[in-house]
């Protein structure tokens, strides 16, 4: 864990405590509210509290893709020092991409053709040539870096079951509902009644996404100052991530996965008037819509404009539901279970279903082929000294156990 991360959670834990002293400060002099400073005082920390949960989110996002590119670029081998054979291998592997980037597959020797092929799941591309098409990575008098604009995307892919194949044959798997059934007394000298078991299936097949193709001049990929492999990379991924996350919570299940909220039951629906609001109860009925056999692994899942109205409410007793994370790794919680932030979730609105509860991993099932690939395209642009490069990924999901999840739905008006 970063320095700068083990800070953040320290500094949030010692605003959290300051927080809850002045709430307990107001209980133990059986106060009905907050005095004008304490009111001031806890808005200017809960503020304060509100930036650094943003900023926690963000390095910890950061440190699980960093994990998971490193984890993807090791290759086993036989014998030696485990760690200074991931290093050695990490070090091959950048080699080996660097020259099958710049001048193709037929430059690589055959060890370095086999460490390639090893990691065909990572997504790799380069650049394009003059000004924003790339020709800003080409060394002037400029700074050693790259601004890159964020925007968040994801966060239930990493909760639901997600499973690997090696094809993309359509993948099916029996279901069975069988909890309206219960067993019943018999009598002495009486025949028992039959009740049968009712099956159903389900199937996942493998929808193609691209993450477009970008061109990259010879002389970029000679000339360019920064990591571009790794940049370009980097884009890649993220362009197809943005379109599987978006699928993931409320694609259609028409031409593309079907979401995990597009057809869920609804466990509350708010009143007249919530067209963009919460209430504290309704949160309790839909926490309690989904059986106690899931509840024991249940998660919040919600976008970050749902998360802003959710982290306004506060219980009986004034104490707000949100409870942020203390520790690096764990999630904030609300109402005892850990929350999931989606921005593919839809907003609070009229109509919309904004706030899911249930276990996800239950309730949901992804699967993905061979993981993410590659494709270099020399020859195609070989007259304007340029190679093409574009990602794909064969990606589809489908709710699995509908008993597992439910969500709040905001009323039409």
């Amino acid at each position: 864990m970063s320095t700068l991360l083990t800070r953040a959670l320290e500094k949030r834990a010692n605003i959290w405590s300051q927080m809850q002293e002045i709430q307990s400060r107001a209980e133990t002099e059986n106060r009905d509210a907050l005095t004008a400073e304490e009111r001031e005082t806890w808005d200017r920390m809960e503020a304060e509290l509100t930036g650094l949960s943003s900023d926690i989110e963000r390095m910890e996002r950061a440190a699980r893709m960093d994990a998971v590119q490193r984890d993807q670029a090791v290759v086993t081998t036989a014998g030696g020092d485990s760690e200074g054979r991931d290093g050695d291998q990490d070090a091959a592997y950048r080699d080996a991409f660097g020259r099958f980037i710049r001048r193709g597959m037929s430059a690589l020797s055959n060890e370095q053709r086999e460490l390639m092929l090893a990691n065909h799941s990572e997504i790799r591309a380069a650049a394009t040539s003059p000004g924003s098409a790339g020709g800003y990575f080409i060394p002037t008098d400029t700074l050693n870096k790259i601004t890159e604009t964020m925007k968040v995307y994801g966060g239930l892919l990493s909760e639901v079951n997600v499973i690997t194949t090696a094809s993309g044959n359509t993948l099916n798997w029996p279901t069975n509902d069988d909890t309206a059934n219960v067993g019943a007394i018999l009598t002495e000298n009486t025949q028992v009644t039959e009740q049968d078991v009712t099956l159903g299936q389900k199937d996942l097949g493998a929808y193609t996404y691209t993450s477009k193709m970008i061109r990259a001049s010879l002389a970029l990929l000679q000339d360019s100052a920064f990591d571009t492999e790794g940049f370009i990379a980097r884009k890649l991924g993220e362009r197809i991530g943005r379109a599987v996350a978006a699928h993931l919570a409320t694609g259609t299940g028409t031409n593309q996965p079907e979401g995990l909220f597009t057809n869920a039951t609804a466990g509350k629906t708010g009143a007249a008037g919530q067209t963009t609001s919460i209430v504290y109860d309704d949160l309790i009925d839909l926490q309690h819509s989904v059986d106690p056999a899931y509840r024991g692994t249940a998660r919040w899942a919600t976008s970050d404009s749902g998360l802003k109205v959710i982290r306004k409410l506060k219980d009986d007793q004034g104490r707000p539901l949100w409870e942020p994370s203390l520790q690096a790794g764990l999630p904030s919680t609300l109402l005892g279970a850990p929350v999931v932030v989606d921005n593919g979730i839809a907003a609070p609105a009229a109509g919309a279903a904004s706030v899911g509860f249930g276990d996800l991993r239950a309730a949901y099932v992804a699967r993905q082929v061979a993981g993410g690939q590659m494709m270099r395209l020399e020859e195609r642009y070989a007259d304007y000294l340029q190679v093409g490069f574009l990602g794909f990924l064969r990606f589809d999901g489908t709710p699995d156990d509908g008993a597992a999840f439910r969500v709040y739905k905001h009323p039409a008006t």
